[in-house]
């Protein structure tokens, strides 16, 4: 949902970002530290590699001794926004190889943004100076799984997990086959999609970004039982 609060969060934000030419409110600035120099481009090139090292056990090899955490107590400069489900399966860090200070991750069940997501995604881009935000579905996921059985069978569910998978039926719907058939997997597709296009679209301060060629978002899908990361650049 990205609705709600979302142009009080984007008024918020949008008040002074020199070294990237978007806004930043003086209240927001996170640290002195200067922003990654990465181009959106180096910066998923970033994350494949890291993918690639991931998928074929190669060491992992990034800092995380005091040294760094030293460092990063100064303040943080990561250079790409993670949107990904909260599956114990999927951790950002391990699976694209990254060390500490390297992503800015929002995670909920099924990857979706609201109004706390979305201010999230906005800061790392619009005070952090991330130039990359990734939406990472995965393989089997439970979320999207829920989605699917309240579309198929009306299905119901404890507390507020129904209103939690509310934003991924639309993906749903529109994975369905010409048949009339639904896969989990397009639909798992689908949402990452379906969430990449509408930070896009929806977001003023993202779109701000991506109009100076300083911000890509994509969308990707991870297979649980490979480790590999499938890209959809095109979002």
């Amino acid at each position: 949902m990205l609705h709600g609060r979302r142009g009080l969060l984007a008024r918020g934000i949008a008040a002074g970002l020199v070294a990237t030419g978007l806004p930043r409110a003086p209240a927001l600035s996170a640290s002195a530290v200067a922003h990654t120099t990465l181009t959106p481009d180096q910066a998923l090139d970033q994350l494949k590699k890291g993918n690639d090292d991931y998928q074929h056990g190669a060491p992992y090899s990034f800092a995380h001794d005091r040294p760094r955490r030293v460092e990063l107590a100064r303040g943080q400069a990561p250079f790409a926004v993670l949107v990904g489900c909260s599956d114990s399966r999927v951790p950002p860090e391990l699976l694209f190889g990254r060390g500490l200070g390297e992503l800015f991750i929002v995670r909920n069940a099924g990857n979706t943004v609201d109004t706390a997501a979305l201010g999230s995604i906005e800061y790392g881009v619009g005070v952090l100076g991330c130039p990359l935000v990734v939406v990472l579905g995965h393989e089997g996921c439970g979320a999207v799984a829920a989605a699917l059985e309240m579309v198929e069978r009306n299905a119901t569910f404890p507390g507020v997990i129904g209103e939690m998978v509310q934003p991924i039926l639309p993906a749903v719907l529109s994975a369905r086959g010409a048949d009339g058939k639904l896969s989990l997997d397009d639909a798992v597709i689908a949402n990452a999609r379906r969430v990449a296009m509408r930070l896009k679209t929806q977001s003023p301060v993202l779109q701000a970004a991506i109009s100076q060629k300083k911000l890509k978002v994509v969308a990707a899908r991870y297979d649980l039982d490979d480790g590999d990361v499938r890209w959809f650049e095109d979002a």
